[in-house]
């Protein structure tokens, strides 16, 4: 579309869930102070991600749905906001401008980068290693999986989590580097709570699509094109590898999963153990070293550490992510963090004047309150960009503003092999070191129950299932109350704790 102007007060880069949240601020919650604000959100993707059918859980628990819809809807919605689709070339915070692929000079008053991230993988220039982080990456991993009998699974977070649990028709092996599954989210005990799913025969499922939605238009050629949430910060010609917006809850339910056995063929885990080395069919053929798990000829062998060689169709790399900064870099002076994000401050501030950023691309730097730590995942994504916009408003309007509430305590909503999962706090006792006690209790097949305590304290805690304990655990935390008393009842099924404590 024509861009009457060059110059905007607000600009922001990504069409991710933090970017299109930030944007939102503007005209919901502050047309008064910015009637005709000028905002322009930068996007390489056709479609941006939306939040829908947010619900407030408690003080700081949420649950949304993500939906995909075009960046038009955006503009449509509110006229005060420019979409340019186009991805980044480059950023001069000097001059205060942006240059996109497509040849435009961007200005801006305040900057907010919302480019999300990319897969680390575990190699870039190998054809049979995949990487899942959005749309399109899921679409190419379906297609290759249609006709695939063994793949492997390498990672342990989120995405792992989900695709080993879904995949079926064809035998998926499983390297991870922990003692147990689910390290980034889960304790030993958790765990093995979880094993039996895995374990369990799944029958076999419809392409569903419960929260992420998509839509179909006719193509030029006469077919039907589906478009994706695809990435923020996307160059022409680049792979899925190089997209920024991650998926979103239950990215799963949109497709079907499904390799090339009629039946599914189970999980088999590898602990304890990382990639050493990938082999083609060929090389594998000149290796001294027979395949000690395989017989037969695959596309591809991965030698592990744990001394075992398998062999499968493909590799999914989910060993987490890179903040997708390159385009910002240049020229610039901005502050990095350990793991290569923006830095940012308690204002979502960088390094760089008038420039912002939130979400995926940035890491928080600020000293962070005691129970709250900085997690990749879809709920923060939402808080930061909002967050992002109201602290660029207030430093437009010289006014104060707070560290939102949200910051107060980590918390977090989400579904693994079929369970409700909550995570509160320090929810494994992170940065505890031996200063702290544990509580469990644990259904099987219904419910895992974890609380952490400190000096009597409940400081963390790990739901799963249907507890209905979240709020309530969620206040005891927040309140700080000494539970010393009433430790050994604290998990006693037979007591209404949420009346106990009301």
């Amino acid at each position: 579309m024509a861009v009457n102007s060059t110059h905007f007060k607000f600009v922001v880069v990504g069409g991710g869930i933090a970017g299109v949240t930030l944007n939102l601020v503007f005209p919901r919650k502050l047309s008064s102070e910015f009637p005709s604000a000028d905002v322009a959100l930068i996007t390489a993707a056709s479609h941006i991600k939306a939040v829908a059918n947010f619900k407030k859980v408690s003080h700081t628990l949420e649950e949304f749905d993500v939906e995909v819809r075009p960046s038009s809807t955006l503009q449509e919605k509110f006229p005060n906001i420019t979409v340019i689709q186009s991805a980044v070339r480059s950023l001069c915070t000097d001059t205060h401008t942006l240059q996109t692929e497509d040849g435009r000079s961007v200005g801006y008053k305040k900057l907010c980068i919302c480019s999300g991230a990319r897969p680390k993988l575990l190699t870039q220039d190998q054809p049979n290693v995949l990487g899942v982080r959005d749309t399109d990456s899921v679409q190419e991993f379906q297609k290759r999986l249609s006709s695939a009998k063994r793949i492997l699974v390498v990672g342990n977070g989120g995405i792992a989590l989900e695709l080993v649990f879904e995949v079926g028709g064809c035998e998926v092996v499983w390297a991870v580097k922990d003692k147990a599954i689910g390290n980034t989210f889960f304790d030993a005990g958790a765990a093995q709570f979880l094993i039996p799913s895995l374990e369990a025969q799944r029958p076999a499922r419809a392409a569903v699509c419960k929260r992420a939605r998509y839509t179909t238009e006719e193509a030029p050629d006469g077919g039907l094109h589906t478009f994706t949430a695809g990435g923020d910060q996307r160059r022409p010609g680049s792979g899925p590898t190089d997209t920024g917006s991650a998926l979103g809850p239950d990215w799963h339910e949109g497709f079907l999963l499904r390799g090339a056995e009629e039946t599914s063929q189970g999980v088999r885990v590898e602990y304890e153990c990382e990639v050493q080395e990938i082999f083609t069919s060929l090389d594998h053929l000149r290796s001294p070293t027979p395949p000690e798990l395989d017989y037969g000829s695959w596309p591809v062998y991965v030698q592990l550490t744990n001394e075992k060689m398998v062999g499968c169709d493909f590799i999914v790399s989910a060993t987490g992510v890179v903040p997708n900064t390159d385009a910002f870099l240049l020229g610039n002076n901005f502050a990095l963090a350990e793991d290569g994000g923006l830095q940012v401050d308690d204002h979502m501030r960088t390094s760089e004047p008038d420039v912002y950023a939130a979400g995926d691309v940035c890491s928080a730097c600020w000293e962070p309150r005691p129970l709250w730590q900085q997690m990749r995942l879809w709920t923060q994504a939402r808080q930061m960009g909002w967050f992002a916009g109201r602290c660029m408003a207030a430093n437009v309007l010289t006014q104060p503003i707070e560290l939102d509430f949200c910051f107060e305590l980590f918390s977090h909503i989400t579904k693994f092999f079929n369970y409700k999962v909550v995570i509160l706090g320090k929810f494994n006792a992170q940065g505890l070191g031996v200063d702290h006690e544990l509580l469990v209790r644990c259904t099987k097949g219904q419910e895992y129950v974890k609380v952490v305590l400190r000096g009597g304290k409940m400081v963390g805690a790990v739901l799963i299932g249907e507890t209905d304990l979240e709020e309530t655990f969620e206040n005891l935390i927040l309140n700080q109350m000494d539970l010393t008393p009433y430790k050994a009842e604290l998990l006693n099924p037979n007591i209404d704790i949420e009346d106990y404590f009301d």
